[in-house]
């Protein structure tokens, strides 16, 4: 019995002692998961933070997989001035915050899942009353909702109008508002599978204008096309497999 109560001591005391060394093997895990390798964290992020002496920043920043970035500004109520600068950025250790300004070291934001939190000039999280207004959401819809600026139609660029030609889609009635160069106009549009969209009931103002071709092109394909195609910041409206008959440049600090 003695020799059996030994044996069954033993047993108890190898269990312990291994029990505690899995526990400890797996403390000293480091978690892998960070907002670097979990989230997908590159594509475009909006918002206006506040300012000082303006309106508000609007502020747009690019992540790229080749961790890149560029960065554009707009003082609103206070300059139509658009600051733009590019250059790469890395990850801190944690790989939670992106670190642009190499001379300082400090990070300049925090990635969350969709969400750019901006930081002080010291890296740190702004806390405060104001603290939700320091944030860049990402752009998660990539038709609707943008100014598309017309830069190009039946392959010839588009060089100079009297007013800036653009379109811009609305989501939540499926509507299409814009100026064609020269008047304004507002119709339908329906999306499909398969990046099939489509145009109708378009009605413009009548103002007169020196030169109405680009109006008139635009007008005209806004009638025939039937699908689309999105390329890094460039929508081109087609007809079946031909050329493209439009293209536009999102701006997104309009």
């Amino acid at each position: 019995m003695k020799l059996n109560y030994n044996i069954a001591v033993l047993i108890i005391l190898f269990s312990i002692s291994a029990c505690t060394a899995l526990k400890s093997s797996v403390n000293t895990i480091p978690d892998s998961h960070n907002s670097q390798n979990s989230l997908d964290w590159e594509g475009v992020y909006t918002g206006t933070i506040p300012c000082a002496d303006c309106e508000g920043i609007r502020t747009m920043i690019n992540l790229s997989k080749n961790m890149t970035y560029v960065v554009e500004t707009k003082y609103q109520g206070k300059s139509e001035e658009i600051f733009r600068s590019n250059g790469s950025f890395s990850w801190d250790k944690s790989g939670s915050y992106l670190i642009m300004n190499k001379e300082s070291g400090k990070p300049s934001y925090k990635v969350g899942e969709n969400i750019l939190f901006v930081l002080d000039t010291e890296g740190k999280m702004i806390t405060g009353n104001l603290a939700n207004n320091y944030t860049l959401t990402k752009e998660t819809n990539t038709l609707t909702e943008k100014y598309w600026k017309l830069i190009e139609i039946n392959g010839k660029t588009v060089k100079s109008v009297e007013k800036e030609a653009h379109i811009i889609l609305k989501a939540a009635d499926n509507r299409i508002i814009g100026n064609s160069g020269c008047n304004s106009f507002a119709g339908s549009f329906e999306q499909l599978p398969g990046n099939r969209i489509s145009f109708s009931k378009i009605a413009s103002t009548r103002m007169a204008c020196m030169d109405m071709s680009i109006e008139d092109q635009l007008f005209n394909i806004l009638g025939t096309v039937d699908n689309f195609s999105l390329n890094e910041g460039i929508l081109s409206l087609n007809r079946a497999r031909m050329a493209p008959l439009a293209r536009f440049e999102v701006v997104y600090l309009k």
